[in-house]
């Protein structure tokens, strides 16, 4: 089996629970960077791209530009992405959405209205983001908050605004960095928008992994259909 190819594009958006649920399912992977070189997407069984500050409107630098050629590559080879905010935007673009100035920020935790609760739980989930993607032509919008589209899907693809991988303490450090921003929006205390009780935590972790269990079902649903799709074209 390839390897999962997981895309950190910052030493505090770390993989979290993503990679717990890789190890627990006996999933190869690799975290690469996206400051180090870029990997060939086609060498991997799908690529997850996590969290950034930076937007893909933010095209000033240079790890923002490698990652929308790379989750491009992906697309054009038909390898799954799974992109987790940053990622998602990235994957929206790269299939003709829009990234754009949220009309209100989503921090801390959140519970989205979803049309798919089996693939894509209401939540809870964490947030972290001033941005928002649009749903690209041709895809399916699977979930959305009153602020924003949370969730789509096209063929193997999936964008998500939330941070399934995220846990109360890596969004913690955002919080903490993040004191400017939060003062503009009269919040003092960052950390209070991410308290929650270990039930929510656990919560939270579950609905993480039905969410990456029904994205690798998916990607191999959607593999399978297309090898019998181009045996039958070769008859």
């Amino acid at each position: 089996m390839k390897p999962v190819l997981v895309r950190q594009h910052e030493e505090t958006t770390p993989p979290g629970l993503l990679v717990e649920w890789l190890r627990e399912r006996g999933i190869p992977f690799e975290v690469h960077p996206s400051w180090d070189e870029t990997p060939n997407p086609e060498e991997y069984s799908f690529v997850a791209s996590l969290g950034s500050p930076y937007g893909p409107n933010d095209t000033h630098d240079p790890g923002v530009v490698e990652e929308l050629k790379l989750i491009g590559a992906a697309v054009e080879k038909d390898v799954p992405v799974l992109g987790l905010c940053f990622g998602g935007e990235v994957l929206s673009s790269v299939l003709g959405g829009r990234v754009e100035r949220a009309p209100a920020p989503e921090l801390g935790w959140r519970e989205i209205e979803t049309d798919d609760p089996g693939a894509i739980p209401a939540g809870p989930w964490l947030e972290w983001h001033y941005e928002r993607f649009t749903t690209p032509p041709g895809a399916v919008e699977v979930a959305r908050t009153a602020d924003a589209v949370q969730a789509f899907r096209q063929g193997p693809h999936l964008g998500v605004q939330f941070h399934p991988e995220s846990t109360v303490e890596i969004v913690a450090g955002w919080a903490g960095a993040d004191v400017e921003n939060l003062a503009a929006l009269g919040i003092e205390d960052g950390a209070r928008l991410l308290a929650a009780s270990p039930e929510r935590q656990e919560a939270a972790r579950e609905a993480a992994f039905r969410l990456f269990d029904a994205f690798l079902a998916q990607a191999a649903t959607d593999r399978s259909e297309n090898s019998a799709g181009d045996a039958g074209g070769k008859e």
